[in-house]
């Protein structure tokens, strides 16, 4: 019996082998990857993350920025210098899109906000790859005191150091590199 079986058992797995193997997306999983990739500040694998291009929009401010993938890893590298945290605080799958509510703090964060920023951000998808990441909603963000910092801040950096003037648009390595040396001179002097 055992004999008679065997062969069929063989033949349909080598038949059920080649039957090419469809693996459904999780965008969940993708979803918390990009999170940990950007607390990696892990270009390479925010490359393979993302589209060819990604649109970045704000909600509150109307703001709305589409990137290359190129682009968007020079904002990365900006971001690095910084030594960014991404804490994922909740995230749910909700039809067509996946609802992050997360955390950010880093160097430049503390110094003007002096505590992370928490938003809700909505990630869409194509395919298998995220095509827009969506702040909905600031939750943890106080917009007078982060604004009358960098005021102070920028000022003071006119009045002693404009030769570093500019820094804060220039979101490419060198300028948050600049970024930061403006920080350590505020704080060593103030």
């Amino acid at each position: 019996m055992i004999r008679s079986i065997l062969p069929f058992l063989v033949f349909a797995w080598a038949i059920s082998s080649c039957k090419p193997y469809h693996k459904e997306v999780d965008k969940l999983d993708i979803a918390k990857e990009y999170y940990e990739a950007l607390d990696q500040s892990n270009i390479f694998r925010i490359q393979d993350l993302i589209t060819d291009t990604l649109l970045t929009r704000e909600n509150e401010s109307g703001y709305e920025q589409m990137f290359s993938n190129n682009e968007y890893v020079e904002w990365i590298r900006w971001d690095s210098v910084f030594r960014p945290s991404y804490k994922i605080l909740e995230i749910i799958e909700e039809d067509e899109f996946i609802r992050v509510t997360v955390s950010k703090m880093d160097t430049r964060i503390s110094f003007l906000h002096n505590e992370p920023i928490v938003t809700e951000q909505m990630l869409r998808f194509d395919t298998d790859r995220i095509s827009s990441v969506e702040t909905t909603e600031y939750l943890t963000f106080n917009d007078s005191l982060f604004v009358s910092n960098r005021d102070r801040f920028l000022k003071w950096i006119d009045d002693n150091h404009p030769n570093l003037n500019g820094f804060i648009y220039d979101q490419t390595k060198d300028g948050g590199l600049k970024y930061l040396n403006a920080i350590r001179l505020y704080n060593m002097q103030n």
